[in-house]
């Protein structure tokens, strides 16, 4: 009893301290960011999820980036290989590996990259010259998690980002701050701050890039007698628009996912997120924007992830990812 009792204390304190970080970050998030890669989904699995991944364990060391404090003994000499179609000839990969060490805690690196394709030259005319230039963003993160208490968990991530355009380049610094809760029989709880930091250069002249901050609450349960595990992820909850009515302001910070495991070999796995549905729908009948789907399929020694999400007339995205040990 006294064990949970600290562990409950510890989760309200990490939690609280974490939304006056939140708070007093505020004002970074007022402006587009310059870094979409940050807010890509960096596998399959968390796609198919609507990036709902839950405070439940886990073995995908990508979980990290929805909060550090997801990182556990679980990943030992885990790595993840991800690709991601998106429209327009746009292209992500995405590597991850975690490792424990003893009396340091358990240990992540990741590299992201994004590629924009190429663009050709044009004058203010709209004449082109036949020339073509490029665009692309990176990040490399450095994640440590380390136990708490026997149930409550803490996480710290660091990120150097990168953008390039033609010539032009921006660079940033920032870090993650997570606790994850999880108790007997499934349940877990999670709080994290996403991309608190400092842009070192701009791609524009006149106004500064921003990182796109992100303060979440996660909440996961695994049922008893069916296998599924229901996720629920609210994000960007330092920021309200103030438009409509509360609850199409909530939905629009809320997203909700669920992974059914067929034994050990076969996960299917569904989400929704609202606020995609409301950006990308068309007003069609029957419009899927927002919707994902996606499986995993275990072969002992490795573990290959899908997902589709669903863009509405824009069409769709088909992301793929590999996982195994080394």
């Amino acid at each position: 009893m006294r064990r949970i009792a600290l562990a409950a204390f510890a989760f309200a304190l990490a939690l609280a301290s974490l939304g006056i970080l939140a708070d007093s970050a505020r004002a970074q998030s007022s402006r587009e960011s310059g870094f979409d890669l940050l807010r890509m989904e960096p596998s399959a699995r968390a796609a198919a999820l609507a990036g709902t991944v839950g405070p439940v364990e886990s073995e995908d060391p990508t979980a990290v980036y929805y909060n550090p404090a997801l990182l556990t003994d679980a990943m030992h000499r885990g790595l993840s290989l991800g690709y991601l179609n998106h429209l327009a000839d746009v292209n992500a990969g995405f590597v991850s590996y975690a490792r424990t060490l003893p009396r340091v805690g358990t240990l992540a690196v990741g590299v992201r990259f994004l590629s924009y394709g190429s663009f050709e030259y044009a004058d203010e005319g709209g004449v082109r010259n036949g020339s073509t230039f490029g665009a692309s963003e990176a990040a490399l993160s450095v994640t440590v998690s380390r136990e708490l208490t026997e149930s409550l968990r803490g996480g710290a991530t660091v990120h150097a980002a990168f953008a390039t355009i033609e010539e032009a380049s921006a660079q940033a610094l920032a870090a993650d701050l997570g606790v994850r809760y999880e108790a007997p029989g499934g349940f877990g709880v999670s709080a994290s701050v996403h991309h608190l930091g400092t842009t070192l250069n701009s791609l524009g002249e006149t106004t500064d890039d921003r990182l796109p901050l992100d303060f979440r609450l996660g909440v996961a349960k695994r049922l008893a007698h069916i296998p599924l595990t229901i996720s629920l992820m609210g994000y960007n909850l330092h920021s309200y628009d103030g438009d409509g009515s509360a609850l199409d302001e909530a939905l629009r910070h809320v997203a909700i996912g669920g992974e059914f495991r067929f034994g050990q070999p076969v996960s299917v796995r569904f989400g929704y997120n609202p606020r995609r549905h409301e950006e990308l729908s068309d007003g069609g009948r029957l419009d899927l924007a927002g919707v994902t789907a996606g499986f995993g399929i275990n072969l002992r020694r490795v573990v290959f992830d899908y997902a589709y999400n669903a863009w509405s007339s824009y069409g769709g995205l088909h992301q793929l990812s590999v996982r195994t040990r080394i």
